[in-house]
C-alpha cells in the first residue's frame, strides 16, 4: 500500500510555487486510507523533505524515476518514506532504493551505543534510532516478506537523507558503519547522486513498481512457532524502527549499569498496542542476553503465555525452563540478583504478589516495587488498553511513580507500529473507535486489502467460515466473552457444551491441566493445532495470535441507542465480581478489544444480541449482510 505513486518531475512541477497540490493529495489520501488526519510532522516532511528529495532527483537527471511515497511495509503498519522503483543501470533487472528522510539539522551518536542518537530539538527528548539503522532494517524486512525479492537481495538498497544538515553537524552519525546503508547530508549531495546512479535508473514501462506493489507478501512468523529458535539463535525476527530502538536502549542501559556503578537505577518502559512487537522484543532480548551469559529472566502475569513459552523453548533442554517466571515469583527476590528482568504484558501486574487487600498488614510491598528491585535493569512492556481484570494495575503512571519514589530513571519507548491484523492501522483505529476506547464514535469499516472484517448472522455461520479457513491450511480460533459457565470435562472424558446460543452448542477450551483425549489444556489452546474446535476466552487468547479470528460477543456488552451498555449480570467471570459498574464497563470493553485484535488475516464477529448485531452490520457491511466468503 502507498499513499502516492509519482515521479520527481511531477512533485517539482506540482510544488511550484507553494507545494500545495501534492501535499493536499497526500493529506487526502492519508485520511481516506487511515480514517484520521496526518500529524503536523508528517505534513511538514511531505512539504520539505519529499520536495528536497524530488529536487535532487530532478537535478541529477532522474526526474522520471518512480517514487512510491509512504510505502507500507508488508504485514505491518510501518511506512518507508519513499521507495524509488526502477531498473539497475547495468543489468536491467528491477532495482529499488528505500530512502528515509529526516529534517534534522544536527545530531550525534549516544555514547556507548552504535545505533542510537540524540537529536537536539526533538520533543520529547529521547533516544532515536540511527537513520541508517532504520532504513537498513526496512530493507531487510522488505526482502524477507516480499515474494518478488526472494532470492534477489541485491535488488534493494537503502539510504538516509538529512537534507537540512551540514556534514560537520552530524559528524558522529556519518562515522557509523551500518550494513550497506548510507547517510547523506546537504553537504555531500553529490555523493548521494553517485550512489543513486550506480544502483537505479528509470524504468519507462513502470514494471518494477508494479512488481513490488503486486507481489505476494509472505505471512508473518507466528510468535510461538519460532520462540525456541529465537531464544537459541535469534535469527527469526528482524527488529525494525522503534523495536530496534528499544532493544538497543536495553543493551546500552545494561552496559552503563555494569560499568558505572553508583548511578541511579535505570528502567526501560516499552509501550505499544496489540501486535506492535512487544513480545518479539522480549524474545530477542532473551536470546541475546542468555547467549552472552547474563542473568536474565522473562516474566509475565499470564499462565497461558508463560506455559506456552516454557513448552516451546524449554522442551528437552534441562534448566531452560528457569528462564520463565510469573510476576509473583519475585516476592522474596534479593535486590539486583538479576541483571535484566523482562516483564512482558506488564499491564497485568497486581497491587501485590500475595493477593492480600491493599493497605492490609499482610499486603507487603507493591508488586511493581518488587519487580523494580529484583534486577539491575527492569524492562516493562505493556499496553494499558489490555487491562482486563479488576486489580490489574500495570500503567505508565504506576511504574513512573514507583521509579520516582526509588530515585530511578525511566527510559520510555513507544512502539507506534502494527504487525498483527495484517499490519492494518485502519483496523486498529476502527476497533478502538467502535468500542469507545478512543473518542469520536464508531467508524464505518472501509475495505482494507491487508485485513478482512465480516459480521456473521449466526454462530453456525461463524464456525463454518473459520473451519473453512482452517481446512485451507490457515490457523483459526473462536473466542467469546465470558458469559457462560466453564465446566470441567465429564468423567468419561467428553467436554461439556457450556456455550449455548439457540440450537448451536460449543465447549470452552479444556479446564483439565493435562488436556483430554489428545486435546490440549486451555493454556496451550491458542498454539496447539488441536485447539481448533474449543472456544477460547480472554485468559487464554491474550498475548497470542492466529490467522483468522472469530469473536462471539455475548450479552455482557450490548449496543443500546447510541452507546454501549455493559451488563455485569450477564458475566460469568468470577474475577469481575468485585468490579464496580464503571470499572466493569471499562474492563469489558478492553476485553473485547483484546479479543478483536488477535487475527493476522481477518476477524469474523457475531453478537448474541440482535440490536448489537444490527449495529455491527451497519458499521461493517453498510447495513446489509454481504455474502460471506
Amino acid at each position: 500500500m502507498i499513499l502516492l505513486r509519482t515521479s520527481a518531475r511531477s512533485i517539482v512541477d506540482d510544488g511550484m510555487p507553494d507545494r500545495r497540490q501534492y501535499v493536499d493529495n497526500l493529506k487526502n489520501e492519508y485520511f481516506f486510507t487511515y480514517r484520521q488526519r496526518p500529524s503536523s510532522g508528517e505534513v511538514a516532511s511531505w512539504h520539505e523533505s519529499l520536495h528536497a528529495l524530488a529536487c535532487l532527483l530532478h537535478s541529477a537527471g532522474l526526474a522520471h524515476l518512480e517514487m512510491l511515497v509512504e510505502y507500507q511495509l508488508p504485514l505491518c503498519s510501518l511506512r518507508a518514506d519513499v521507495v524509488l522503483a526502477g531498473v539497475h543501470p547495468r543489468t536491467g533487472e528491477p532495482a529499488y532504493v528505500v530512502v528515509e528522510l529526516k529534517q534534522w539539522s544536527s545530531g550525534q551518536v549516544i555514547r556507548d551505543s552504535v545505533d542510537l542518537c540524540d537529536v537536539p530539538g526533538v520533543r520529547p527528548r529521547r533516544a532515536l534510532l540511527h537513520p541508517v539503522a532504520q532504513v537498513d532494517r526496512y530493507c531487510e524486512y522488505l526482502r524477507d516478506f516480499t515474494h518478488a525479492l526472494d532470492g534477489y537481495p541485491e535488488r534493494v538498497s537503502g539510504a538516509a537523507f538529512l537534507h537540512n544538515a551540514e556534514s560537520a553537524a552530524v559528524e558522529s552519525l556519518l562515522s557509523v558503519s551500518i550494513a550497506d546503508g548510507r547517510l547523506f547530508t546537504r553537504t555531500n549531495q553529490d555523493e548521494f547522486v553517485r550512489f543513486l546512479r550506480e544502483r537505479i535508473k528509470e524504468d519507462p514501462a513502470g514494471a518494477s513498481g508494479d512488481t513490488l506493489l503486486q507481489s505476494r507478501r509472505a505471512p508473518g512468523r507466528k510468535l510461538m512457532e519460532v520462540a525456541a529458535d529465537e531464544i537459541l539463535h535469534r535469527r527469526n525476527f528482524k527488529l525494525i524502527s522503534e523495536q530496534q530502538t528499544a532493544f538497543s536502549l536495553v543493551m546500552r542501559t545494561l552496559d552503563r549499569v555494569r560499568h558505572e556503578a553508583g548511578g541511579p537505577k535505570e528502567i526501560v518502559l516499552i509501550t505499544g498496542g496489540p501486535g506492535s512487537g512487544k513480545s518479539v522484543i522480549a524474545l530477542s532480548l532473551m536470546g541475546e542476553l542468555s547467549r552472552n551469559g547474563y542473568r536474565v529472566v522473562h516474566a509475565t502475569g499470564s499462565k497461558s503465555f508463560t506455559t506456552t513459552l516454557w513448552k516451546e523453548v524449554a522442551r528437552g533442554r534441562a534448566g531452560s525452563g528457569k528462564l520463565f517466571a510469573y510476576f509473583n515469583d519475585f516476592i522474596r527476590a534479593r535486590p539486583n540478583d538479576l541483571e535484566v528482568l523482562i516483564l512482558d504484558e506488564a499491564h497485568r501486574m497486581r497491587e501485590n504478589s500475595n493477593g492480600a487487600p491493599a493497605g492490609s498488614k499482610w499486603a507487603g510491598k507493591q508488586q511493581v516495587v518488587e519487580l523494580i528491585d529484583a534486577a539491575q535493569v527492569p524492562v516493562f512492556l505493556l499496553d494499558q488498553h489490555q487491562v482486563v481484570r479488576p486489580g490489574e494495575m500495570g500503567t505508565v503512571e504506576v511504574i513512573e511513580k514507583a521509579a520516582a519514589d526509588r530515585g530511578a530513571v525511566v527510559r520510555h519507548v513507544d512502539l507506534d507500529v502494527q504487525f498483527r491484523c495484517g499490519g492494518s492501522r485502519t483496523y486498529e483505529t476502527w476497533v478502538l473507535r467502535l468500542l469507545g476506547l478512543e473518542p469520536g464514535g464508531p467508524l464505518r469499516w472501509t475495505r482494507d486489502p491487508n485485513f478482512h472484517v465480516q459480521v456473521a448472522e449466526s454462530p453456525e455461520q461463524l464456525e463454518a467460515l473459520l473451519r473453512d479457513k482452517r481446512d485451507q491450511g490457515q490457523t483459526a480460533r473462536i473466542t467469546a466473552g465470558f458469559c457462560w459457565p466453564w465446566s470441567n470435562p465429564n468423567s468419561d472424558g467428553t467436554l461439556v457444551e457450556d456455550v449455548c446460543i439457540g440450537s448451536w452448542r460449543g465447549h470452552w477450551n479444556i479446564k483439565d491441566p493435562n488436556g483430554v483425549a489428545g486435546l490440549p489444556p486451555s493454556d496451550l489452546w491458542a498454539t496447539d493445532p488441536a485447539g481448533f474446535g474449543q472456544i477460547g476466552c480472554i485468559y487464554t487468547a491474550q498475548g497470542f495470535e492466529y490467522d483468522w479470528n472469530g469473536v462471539i460477543m455475548g450479552p455482557d456488552l450490548v449496543w443500546r441507542g447510541q452507546k454501549w451498555q455493559a451488563l455485569k449480570s450477564a458475566s460469568r467471570d468470577r474475577a469481575m465480581e468485585g468490579a464496580s459498574g464503571e470499572d466493569f464497563g471499562r474492563l469489558i470493553r478492553n476485553t473485547y478489544k483484546v479479543l478483536l485484535t488477535r487475527g493476522m488475516a481477518g476477524t469474523v464477529i457475531y453478537s448474541t444480541d440482535p440490536e448489537t448485531r444490527d449495529k455491527l452490520l451497519e458499521v461493517v457491511h453498510g447495513g446489509s449482510d454481504d455474502e460471506l466468503s
